[in-house]
């Protein structure tokens, strides 16, 4: 069985090949897949437990992935955040000599977790201007 951190270089291969095979949508159709088949988890844990569902998934997620990461919940005001100040799976892209990550790679978060919580009427705001530093932000809020 192949490793998670094996499994990074080729995730990021498979966008590459699904880019040249048919464009941009092409990718973006297959994280929608994605996002639609496996992110029932996050879906559920979040209709259960509103806006702390958030903090339970990626509390888990990012710890299993040993990620150096900062969040924050404030279920009063509805509002969680991660700062990541080190993504194990960009960081494990950048120090490949052998592999160029996919251009649009960190991006992938982005359209797996909003198709999620946008659709469950969250606010979904990530700030992805520090990617190619394997950093990045998320903010979910939920509406007034």
């Amino acid at each position: 069985m192949i490793s998670c951190t094996d499994f990074i270089p080729a995730y990021s291969e498979l966008f590459k090949f699904l880019e040249e095979q048919g464009g941009k949508e092409a990718v973006e159709g297959f994280w929608n897949h994605l996002s639609d088949r496996f992110l029932t988890n996050l879906r559920d844990l979040v209709a259960e437990h509103g806006i702390r569902g958030c903090w339970l998934y990626w509390n888990h997620t990012l710890n299993e992935e040993a990620a150096d990461f900062t969040m924050e919940l404030d279920e009063e005001a509805g509002v969680f955040r991660i700062e990541m100040h080190h993504c194990p799976s960009m960081g494990r892209l950048i120090q490949l000599d052998h592999i160029e990550p996919y251009h649009d790679y960190c991006r992938h978060c982005d359209v797996l977790y909003r198709r999620v919580l946008e659709p469950m009427g969250y606010k979904y705001e990530v700030d992805m201007s520090e990617c190619h530093e394997a950093r990045c932000s998320l903010t979910v809020s939920r509406p007034g």
